[in-house]
């Protein structure tokens, strides 16, 4: 499988633009449809894509490689993030969960419903937004690596699902304020991080879908590999001196 390269990045780029325009409108509803699950297909695992190509994900080339001290370091030196890509990938699968199924579809949180934070080893119920940096490194530390791919997939395939069950008149839905207001309720947000709860709620449905709902997930992957390839590039340099 081919690893993703710049030219498919730039691909995503241009398609998530496509995206934004095609959600505008109702009669490209279907062609709305199959572009974003396309997009998001890019930022799970290959392994639940239904679309036949010969690249692997995102989400593929981070994991391609990638030793337990490396996802568990906390904290990085990268000049965008000092977060652990432990925190990245737990964090953008949080976010997905909340949104979707809390904001978008009014539904349960995948992650209180199967009880994750147990399963994850880490009994926190919030998204990561505002967490300090004590919080983050007991996170980083204990985090069950496997359990959090389970716990991906099974956000990225009820997305899906959500979105496939979308109308026209869904997507031009304001986000409700009842629904913002789970988000507190379940200690899904930080009071800390009221902001980005403000920022959600003045969005359409279609909104969500952009932001975080698939571009979210694109950044913060792309941080993760890019704190991947600095870490064994200073490993390699270190083998090298010796």
């Amino acid at each position: 499988m081919l690893a993703i390269d710049k030219l498919q990045r730039k691909d995503w780029n241009n398609n998530h633009k496509r995206l934004r325009e095609l959600l505008k409108k109702s009669e490209y509803h279907l062609e709305a449809i199959q572009l974003f699950h396309y997009q998001h297909s890019w930022l799970h695992s290959s392994k639940i894509n239904q679309l036949d190509w010969n690249y692997s994900t995102l989400q593929d080339n981070l994991l391609n490689g990638l030793d337990v001290e490396t996802f568990r370091r906390f904290p990085v030196s990268n000049p965008d993030t000092k977060n652990s890509i432990a925190w990245h990938l737990w964090h953008i699968t949080r976010v997905e969960d909340m949104t979707m199924n809390i904001l978008v579809a009014d539904k349960e949180q995948v992650y209180t419903l199967e009880d994750w934070p147990s399963k994850l080893n880490i009994h926190v119920y919030h998204s990561g937004n505002e967490m300090v940096d004590k919080d983050i490194a007991r996170l980083s530390s204990t985090i069950d690596l496997d359990e959090l791919l389970v716990y991906r997939d099974r956000v990225g395939l009820q997305t899906r699902c959500i979105i496939s069950a979308l109308t026209p008149e869904d997507l031009n839905r304001a986000v409700e304020p009842s629904h913002v207001n789970r988000l507190y309720q379940e200690c899904a947000l930080l009071p800390e991080a009221s902001g980005i709860a403000e920022y959600w709620g003045k969005k359409s449905i279609a909104g969500l879908l952009l932001m975080p709902g698939t571009r979210h997930n694109f950044l913060h992957l792309n941080k993760a590999i890019r704190i991947k390839e600095s870490l064994q590039r200073k490993v390699r340099g270190t083998r090298i001196t010796r």
